[in-house]
């Protein structure tokens, strides 16, 4: 089922709404009755990959329609851009964070919003919604904006599913949470209620970031076909 730009919309709705139907409230507490946690984690990453795989095969084999032709800027905004996503993922991936899989161990911590989370309590999300806006706009075809457009889709609307679920999950817990964090970067920072824990984020973590972000420049040529150093 790839080929075509309605084999792509298709692949790119299953990705995008199958998350959200399986980690809905309704579907996700029956699987776990029947299966176990570790049995609905499996099968939802399973599953989750599967559409993963079959979107990005159906975007690489997908006529392309050009919509705009990206000028110098726009095909600028992934270097400028990357960077930034890349320290959010990794500080993301390595900071205790309540609002990952499994993260409602973390309620019941002393400062349960340490590190990046004091910047956005989605930061894996957001950087991840960073990369999918700035290569929607730097390659200005349709199959890009039903690739890209529908991952942004999944991480802004994820932001808020995730809120959802944590507060019915947490119950009074989520209060303090919500209240020292924000789902707009430095938006509670701003508004005074709380201070950025640069500390907690680290220099280790912004260097891994701007490692992960050097290997994905250097390696863009041969995974992808295209290469993105200047020059």
């Amino acid at each position: 089922m790839i080929g075509t730009i309605e084999a792509l919309l298709l692949a790119v709705a299953v990705f995008v709404g199958g998350h959200f139907f399986l980690s809905s409230v309704t579907v996700r507490e029956p699987v776990i009755k029947a299966l176990g946690e570790t049995g609905f984690r499996v099968s939802y990453s399973v599953l989750a990959l599967g559409a993963m795989v079959w979107a990005v095969a159906a975007y690489n084999a997908a006529p392309r329609v050009v919509l705009w032709h990206p000028t110098p800027g726009l095909l600028a905004i992934p270097l400028l851009v990357m960077p930034f996503a890349c320290i959010l993922v990794v500080a993301s991936l390595s900071t205790p964070n309540i609002t990952m899989v499994a993260g409602e161990r973390h309620a019941d911590q002393p400062h349960p919003a340490p590190g990046i989370m004091t910047i956005t309590r989605h930061p894996g999300l957001w950087g991840f919604s960073l990369w999918s806006m700035a290569h929607l706009l730097a390659n200005g075809d349709d199959a890009s904006l039903a690739l890209f457009g529908g991952i942004a889709v999944l991480c802004f609307g994820g932001m808020w599913h995730i809120d959802q679920r944590r507060r019915l999950a947490l119950g009074s817990a989520w209060g303090p949470v919500a209240l020292t964090t924000s789902v707009i970067p430095f938006q509670a920072a701003l508004q005074g209620r709380t201070k950025i824990d640069w500390a907690g984020i680290g220099l280790a973590r912004v260097a891994a970031g701007l490692a992960l972000y050097t290997a994905l420049l250097l390696t863009h040529g041969w995974a992808i076909g295209v290469s993105v150093i200047p020059g």
